[in-house]
């Protein structure tokens, strides 16, 4: 008998992997079910996008192995938007690194800075990779809460309270990831403060900063932010590429030498025409956003619409491609409320828990389908609920 890993057992499979199983296979019978859960865009890249990924395709030089740490045009593309866009300077040569998907830079600084048993620090609610990866290389989570007083942030005076002693890293996620919370300068400086008298490496995973966000923020704006702090962020949301896999973490030289050494050893580079679009895409216009923004803001209000149908709680302020909301007292859990409007309703909404004890009263809805479909989500909801 064949056994595997223990590191298997130390996690489950990803929430979104069964259950959109499970969607496909009711689809498939005729249900027709309407999939509000996954944040997964729906809209095109810009046109200058596609079409320089329709040119280099048909390069001689296009689809052989590519650098580790990206092409040169990427990294500068990577470097001129976040000095634009964040007043933030990297230096393209030494302080970015390309990634396929951020969701792998989470596996590489996990890898680069943990030993086994080495403690995490962990936010609830949060993105349940981080739990599971820190599992899989053995290293202990620290789970801490986020104050829903404090707007989502981390009481950090309860934190400093706790033994820190093994703790290494710290994951942050702002704008935040399901609440849509934002964090000002003055609360990444604290955060960094924290992480630098506890010797600790933070690191805030940025891809949400431009849907509904006027102010888009990077942890690294924050002086002296990169001796002590990774910044990771991708283009799957706030370019509509999140199946083309282009991300990027920033840090210091150092930093990013450790995790080069990680990364280079699992892949074997970019796509090169699908790194060329990318930098063409890191150059759209400011009315690309713009009109990205205004469509996120439609679709926004018909959310709102479904959630005051459904009873629930939920702030106005809130950025991102989601919308969070506790659940009324009278409903028994996130998961049993989603279940229930699931199965009268045909529309599938993420239930809190996945993301942590601090989720299990709220749900979070996608605002990645039409206004058409979001409508139609709604009108069922009204009728079945």
């Amino acid at each position: 008998m064949i056994i595997p890993a223990k590191r298997v057992n130390s996690i489950n499979e990803y929430y979104f992997s069964h259950k959109l199983r499970e969607i496909a296979r009711r689809n498939a019978s005729g249900e027709d079910i309407i999939n509000l859960g996954i944040g997964n865009p729906d809209l095109l890249p810009s046109d200058s996008t596609i079409e320089t990924l329709q040119v280099e395709i048909s390069k001689t030089d296009s689809h052989g192995y590519q650098p580790y740490k990206g092409i040169d045009e990427l990294r500068n593309a990577f470097s001129s938007w976040y000095k634009s866009k964040f007043k933030v300077d990297l230096n393209p040569e030494t302080e970015i690194l390309p990634l396929i998907g951020s969701k792998e830079g989470i596996l590489h600084i996990s890898m680069a800075f943990l030993n086994p048993g080495d403690k995490v620090l962990i936010p609830d609610p949060g993105y349940p990779t981080y739990k599971a990866v820190s599992e899989l290389i053995g290293a202990t989570p620290l789970i801490y809460k986020l104050e829903k007083e404090l707007n989502w942030l981390p009481n950090l005076g309860k934190l400093s309270k706790l033994d820190l002693s093994g703790v290494k890293l710290m994951w942050v996620n702002y704008p935040n990831m399901p609440t849509g919370a934002q964090i000002n300068k003055e609360g990444f400086k604290k955060l960094l403060d924290f992480a630098r008298s506890n010797n600790i490496v933070i690191c805030n995973d940025n891809p949400y900063s431009f849907i509904l966000n006027e102010k888009p923020l990077s942890i690294l704006s924050i002086p002296g932010a990169k001796e002590i702090a990774i910044e990771l962020n991708s283009l799957s949301k706030s370019h509509n590429m999140a199946g083309w896999r282009i991300g990027m973490l920033a840090s210091n030289t150092q930093f990013i030498q450790y995790i080069l050494k990680v990364k280079s050893n699992m892949d074997s580079g970019i796509f090169k025409p699908l790194q060329k679009a990318a930098a063409k895409a890191l150059n759209n216009p400011d009315f690309w956003y713009q009109n990205l923004n205004h469509e996120y803001a439609e679709r926004q209000k018909i959310g709102f619409e479904i959630l005051d149908i459904l009873k629930c709680n939920y702030q106005i302020n809130q950025v991102g491609m989601f919308i969070w909301a506790e659940i009324p007292n009278s409903v028994y859990s996130s998961e049993s409320y989603a279940e229930h409007i699931l199965n009268k309703a045909k529309v599938f909404i993420t239930p809190g828990f996945i993301f942590g004890v601090q989720g299990e009263r709220y749900i979070r809805i996608s605002l990645s389908n039409s206004r058409e479909k979001l409508l139609l989500a709604k009108s069922r909801i009204l009728l079945n609920i």
